[in-house]
């Protein structure tokens, strides 16, 4: 059974910095697809950012420039490096994977418990 369990959230000032990290287990890390998705209060989730397990990313145009996703196979790890924070980007974040890449993010995808994040000055 894979998991994913996610950690690096936290309160930041607008403009700052903050990596989240999704651990994966339970399978071959390197036949699946990741991406992260968040949820602000009163929200629907929404999509933040996909990598292939070939290591090719996607990003949603409200990210794009400012989040970058990553993967490090030997670690099974999937990180979003997120630099200049904006309040709007406050949210439930959760890491997502999926053999399939367009299952991920779907309801058949394997989610995280989810990570808060939260800007604010």
């Amino acid at each position: 059974q894979v998991q994913l369990v996610e950690s690096g959230g936290g309160s930041v000032q607008p403009g700052g910095s903050l990596r989240l990290a999704c651990v994966f287990s339970g399978s071959t890390f390197t036949t699946y697809h990741a991406g992260w998705y968040r949820q602000a209060p009163g929200g629907q989730r929404e999509f933040v950012a996909r990598i292939h397990r070939g290591g090719a990313a996607l990003y949603a145009d409200s990210v794009k420039g400012r989040f970058t996703i990553s993967r490090e196979n030997a670690k099974k790890t999937v990180y979003l490096q997120m630099n200049n924070l904006k309040p709007e980007d406050t949210a439930i974040y959760y890491c997502t994977a999926a053999s399939i890449l367009s299952n991920v993010g779907g309801e058949t995808a394997y989610w995280g418990q989810g990570t808060q994040v939260t800007v604010s000055s």
